[in-house]
């Protein structure tokens, strides 16, 4: 209880200070969004409707330690303001809107590529040294050297206008009403196949080489051995001797993958013009929305927080080591 207790402080420590940096980072881009806004109407309104604007989206004018304190005040109270681009919106409307499409993406390509990967990776080290295992790592490696954006144009130009096999864009057929009915899923799976390979593509290669160098350095430990010599097949020995225990460290990359889940993936989501999280934050970006910024980076950081503390007590409960200690 005593070790709970003290992880739970230290991240709630740590979501203080990254909100603090959420707080003054959209603050430090060039550009006002209201004044982008007043700009943007002409002559339609009046000058004395700048400061009606900034009353409306929150923008009060007063001493940056005053902002501050209102802002971590509204954090705890769950009011995260409203869009500016997507105004009269709440942002929690917008993000929510944007949640399911990226829950269903990332969360589904996450999970693919975890189970994908971790498989390769213990294939590829009780293999090692044979074609399987340079076929692996060279293409792990190299899946995860490649940028995201070139694997979404690549994937792009040659499922989508070569073979003209798949949709480049959207979520969904713009023709069809939003519904739960087999016509729309039907849509959303196939307009979804393209980011979802890139996403695989990307995330699959680091979770491989990840669980190969971790087991590869186990196969020579002295338990190893003695499961062999027991007799035992290589196939048990292979499974809970050398990679239940290589599975440790692979657990904290799969926390990152799961705390990046909600943030959504920007480069895919702007290349598929997926409406994402991620896509929604460029957006928000280029309008200097706020709130929409700071909101959804506190989602990012609070999903990376909770994801590492629950590998934090999964590892109390995997390693026997660590919860003696």
């Amino acid at each position: 209880m005593a070790f709970l207790l003290r992880r739970l402080c230290f991240y709630l420590a740590a979501f203080v200070a990254a909100a603090t940096i959420n707080f003054f980072l959209p603050r430090l881009m060039p550009g006002d969004p209201v004044q982008i806004m007043f700009s943007s109407a002409g002559a339609e309104l009046p000058p004395e409707s700048l400061q009606a604007l900034k009353l409306t989206f929150g923008f009060v004018d007063g001493p940056l330690w005053q902002q501050y304190l209102t802002y971590l005040g509204s954090i705890f109270s769950g009011d995260l303001g409203r869009s500016i681009k997507y105004f009269p919106l709440p942002v929690s409307t917008v993000l929510g809107n944007a949640l399911v499409w990226t829950v269903g993406l990332m969360g589904t390509a996450t999970i693919i590529s975890f189970t994908l990967g971790t498989f390769l990776g213990i294939l590829a080290a009780w293999r090692r040294g044979s074609l399987f295992d340079v076929i692996v790592s060279v293409g792990a490696i190299f899946a995860t050297s490649v940028p995201a954006v070139v694997t979404s144009l690549i994937v792009v130009f040659f499922f989508g206008f070569t073979l003209n096999w798949f949709p480049t864009g959207y979520a969904a057929d713009p023709a069809l009403d939003p519904a739960f009915t087999l016509q729309y899923l039907g849509s959303v799976l196939y307009h979804g196949i393209l980011p979802m390979l890139t996403l695989c593509t990307v995330l699959t290669g680091g979770f491989a080489v990840t669980m190969r160098n971790n087991m590869i350095n186990l196969l020579g430990e002295d338990y190893i051995v003695m499961a062999r010599a027991k007799g035992l097949s290589d196939g048990h020995v292979m499974l809970w001797y050398a990679a239940r225990n290589a599975l440790l460290p692979t657990v904290s990359s799969l926390a990152i993958a799961i705390g990046t889940v909600l943030g959504g993936s920007l480069v895919t989501e702007v290349v598929f013009n997926y409406p994402g999280l991620g896509n929604i934050l460029y957006q928000a970006i280029l309008a200097r929305d706020y709130p929409v910024i700071q909101g959804q980076l506190l989602i990012m950081t609070a999903t990376m927080l909770v994801a590492n503390f629950i590998v934090d007590v999964s590892y109390v409960l995997l390693d026997p080591r660590l919860k003696r200690a």
